[in-house]
């Protein structure tokens, strides 16, 4: 893990910080009214990469689950990516007139520049998955600068060209161009044929896909929930304190994501997944521990990220968000551990406590309020799923 993990660290780093990086550039370039559109677009994306992520979950677990069976499950979870990539891709056009009207864009071409950039998107997912399955780090190290580093570079000078909502686009697009090809170039010679299964066919991939890309939008949805709840118990200027302090927590959880990108593979395995997950539980506790000591003694230079000194009233408060990045973290590696192990009871628990968020919202009046009740759904969650995936990791075959 630790050879494995140094490379995709600082891989993903640097992807995180490019990323926002470009949407520092943008905020600047672009003034409020049309990076506002571009922040929405941004979000879209977000929830189109779930399926994305979904085909990643499923091609890295089949390949350490069953590695003799590698020459196909290669193959057919390429035929599957490209095929759901193309028809999001399609849907997404098909949506782009909707897209236009709900996020008020100059024009539809935006839109339509957002349906092109899901199929790029997507098919770099199967080819990450594919990559991380086989635990070749060095050219998915390689593939995730790619996601990053060409959106600040690319993206800027689109932008710096001309300061439309399009042109941002178009540099998006551009840049989602080049993860795929490296993941193409990576995979580009084919394997000696193997052992095959009727379970690595495309159908059964196809519906692994899908219960995996449900089960990450059930925690996209309660990671992203409380802004919407904070929008709507709040008030103005506390709500946007709240927003001002997820920019931290949002942070912390974003950070130990190598961890989980290594620690996936090893989990797929009967034999390793305990041991993995242990572990892994325990680099992320460390890695938020830092962080929150760090926003608690430090709260003067976390300000300078979160948003400078019109969000003073919460610098008190910073390391409660960094202690909720840390909960997050932890709670999406055990979500990706269920995915690993190909639990299914466990999503409907995710749902729940999003459910149970949305029922409570109405009596919560403060932002303190807010964060406890936040922070309480989730630490129940994480207390459920653990002893549940710690149960379920005593039996042998798949759950």
């Amino acid at each position: 893990m630790l050879r494995g993990s140094a490379g995709i660290a600082v891989a993903m780093a640097v992807m995180n910080v490019a990323t926002y990086a470009f949407q520092m550039v943008a905020a600047r370039v672009l003034g409020p009214a049309s990076y506002g559109a571009i922040a929405g677009l941004m979000a879209l994306l977000m929830v189109i990469a779930v399926l994305q992520l979904g085909l990643q979950a499923t091609a890295a677990r089949r390949i350490s689950a069953t590695p003799d069976h590698v020459a196909q499950i290669e193959r057919v979870i390429l035929g599957v990516t490209y095929r759901a990539a193309f028809a999001l891709g399609a849907f997404m056009l098909l949506a782009s007139p909707a897209v236009w009207v709900l996020l008020r864009l100059d024009s539809p071409l935006p839109a339509v520049l957002l349906a092109v950039a899901a199929v790029p998107l997507t098919i770099m997912g199967g080819q990450a998955g594919i990559l991380q399955g086989e635990r070749r780090w060095l050219p998915l190290a390689v593939l995730y600068l790619g996601v990053g580093v060409p959106r600040v570079v690319i993206g800027s000078i689109c932008i710096l060209v001309s300061p439309t909502e399009t042109s941002a686009m178009f540099g998006v697009l551009l840049g989602l161009l080049v993860p795929a090809l490296v993941g193409w170039y990576a995979l580009r010679r084919g394997r000696d044929a193997g052992a095959t299964s009727v379970d690595h066919e495309a159908g059964p991939m196809a519906r692994e896909t899908v219960r995996n890309s449900l089960a990450l939008l059930a925690f996209f949805v309660l990671s992203n929930a409380d802004i919407v709840v904070a929008r709507n118990v709040l008030g103005q200027h506390d709500a946007g304190l709240y927003a001002g302090g997820l920019i931290l927590t949002k942070a912390v959880l974003f950070l130990p994501q190598f961890v989980v990108v290594v620690a996936f593979p090893s989990m797929s395995t009967v034999d390793e997944r305990r041991r993995a997950l242990l572990r892994s539980l325990g680099a992320v506790a460390a890695i938020g521990i830092v962080c929150t000591a760090g926003a608690l003694v430090l709260s003067g230079v976390a300000m300078v990220f979160v948003g400078g000194a019109e969000y003073s009233d919460v610098q008190s408060r910073l390391w409660t968000f960094a202690v909720l990045g840390t909960l997050l973290s932890m709670l999406q590696l055990l979500v990706y551990s269920v995915l690993a192990r190909q639990g299914t009871r466990s999503t409907y628990f995710v749902w729940l406590a999003v459910v149970a968020l949305l029922a409570c919202s109405p009596w919560v009046h403060t932002l303190g309020g807010l964060l406890v009740l936040i922070t309480v759904i989730d630490a129940a969650l994480f207390t459920v799923l653990l002893a549940l995936s710690l149960w379920r990791m005593r039996l042998t075959s798949p759950q």
